[in-house]
């Protein structure tokens, strides 16, 4: 099987697809300082959408979802925005673990592998 890279850079890729999987890089909000952890999940969410367009699929076939917080105090606020984006009956199976992240103005970061 191919593998096919979008959105490379020198690191890393923000999508790679392998026969009909797709991963996504984990995506962190766009101008992260002044935002609150429900507007940056929701402008991460927002990103997910676009590169699983990009990728041929959408959100309801994501399979796993990992989410990273700086706080996992936020949880309930990070999950009201989720539970709005994920369509039911489509869930993935998903875990939420606090870590520190790349820099202290990030307080979401999510990953995905979904089908295709």
């Amino acid at each position: 099987m191919t593998i096919e890279r979008k959105e490379v850079g020198p690191r890393m890729s923000q999508i790679v697809i392998h026969g009909d999987t797709v991963y996504l890089a984990g995506i962190v909000a766009r101008e992260p300082a002044t935002k609150s952890v429900a507007e940056q999940t929701k402008d991460i969410l927002s990103t997910i959408d676009g590169y699983l367009a990009q990728a041929g699929t959408d959100k309801t076939k994501i399979l796993a979802a990992t989410i990273y917080l700086a706080d996992i105090g936020t949880f309930a606020e990070m999950n009201g925005v989720w539970d709005g984006w994920v369509p039911q009956g489509h869930t993935p199976a998903r875990a939420t673990v606090e870590a520190k992240l790349a820099a202290p103005a990030y307080k979401v970061e999510i990953m995905v592998t979904a089908a295709r």
